[in-house]
């Protein structure tokens, strides 16, 4: 199965000739004075490209910005003839200029295989395409959006991990790319907004699954979907007791999109994950069970710096915003399972 990155610039449909130097290429936008415009960095990714939907549903005009690295055009296909979204092909790690009232920053691989492919480029990402885009944002005086994540907490002595808990990271590990280029990410985030007055939102996401995930990005659900489906044996590391949290991804989408919506004094950082916490052996069977498969549960040798723990407290997202994931995890991976089935026949 080849992955939807392999597709060349033709196939691209309603983006347009994409260059190969990754120089952005602006599309016309009609314009409606009653909507304001959203940019949606990572628009093309799994998370981004359902915000995308979230914010259109909601009467805005909204730009996608995406170098297609990990992002797959597919995900935005039903968009095709939607005049009030615009994709431009950008790499965040140049600067960019467009008007904007609001900016979500969702730009960044998220998987650690896709991460470590290239860790000098996910730190730039993560630390000068931030910068870029907060520069955008003062320059807008917009609200700015930052998607960081649960591997702030890096291997947590903490748990559940609170907003207040600094974490355990290893800063030299084959982790770190994303672990520190996140953490610096929320440095710039808190430090723009104490020292311009920026209006900022940080939110901290928890491992997330549903339709649009790249089947070959790594990430456990995925891995084990596939698997299952594919009669192959279900790849475990370590003894399987290690521990997650997994949030639907409509939940999450509406945790970030309630994120923009608070005021100014409250800037966060706020963790936005589904507190139930399952191991890896219960994740495997319940995948095994819905998909019908008879596949084996075979183990490997733990991955260094692999977080064992895993788990948010959102007592902060429930008093602020009134959320609170809605999906259990049987019910998502059966939402999840035929967006998988549907990939495979391609």
């Amino acid at each position: 199965m080849k992955s939807d990155n392999s597709l060349k610039p033709s196939q691209i449909q309603f983006v347009g000739n994409i260059p190969h130097n990754h120089q952005p290429v602006p599309l016309p936008l009609k314009q409606n004075s009653e909507k304001k415009t959203a940019i949606v960095a990572g628009a093309a990714g799994f998370l981004g490209s359902h915000l995308v939907d979230r914010l259109l549903g909601g009467d805005w005009h909204v730009v996608g910005l995406d170098n297609m690295q990990t992002g797959s055009a597919r995900n935005l296909d039903h968009l095709s003839n939607n005049e009030n979204f615009k994709l431009i092909h950008h790499d965040i790690i140049q600067p960019i200029d467009h008007a904007a009232s609001l900016i979500f920053n969702l730009a960044c691989p998220a998987s650690p295989p896709r991460y470590q492919a290239d860790p000098v480029r996910t730190l730039k990402t993560s630390v000068i395409g931030t910068l870029n885009l907060l520069e955008l944002a003062e320059k807008n005086k917009a609200v700015f959006v930052q998607a960081s994540t649960s591997e702030i907490y890096g291997d947590p002595l903490q748990h559940p991990q609170r907003e207040d808990y600094w974490g355990n990271v290893n800063p030299v590990g084959i982790r770190s790319c994303y672990d520190e280029g996140k953490r610096a990410a929320e440095t710039l985030c808190f430090d723009f907004r104490r020292s311009h007055g920026l209006d900022v939102k940080v939110a901290r996401i928890f491992n997330t699954y549903g339709s649009r995930m790249d089947p070959q990005d790594g990430r456990v659900v995925s891995n084990f979907i596939v698997q299952a489906l594919q009669g192959e044996p279900i790849t475990i590391y370590g003894d399987g007791s290690q521990t997650r949290s997994f949030c639907f991804v409509d939940d999450l989408v509406g945790g970030i999109h309630g994120l923009a919506k608070l005021k100014p004094d409250e800037a966060g950082p706020i963790n936005l994950g589904n507190p139930d916490e399952f191991n890896m052996l219960e994740l495997a069977r319940m995948v095994l069970e819905q998909t019908g498969s008879n596949s084996k549960i075979v183990h490997h040798p733990l991955p260094q710096d692999d977080p064992k723990k895993r788990k948010p407290d959102i007592s902060r997202a429930m008093a602020l915003m009134g959320w609170s994931p809605k999906t259990n995890l049987r019910d998502g991976l059966a939402k999840t399972i035929p967006y998988f089935k549907d990939c495979l026949k391609h």
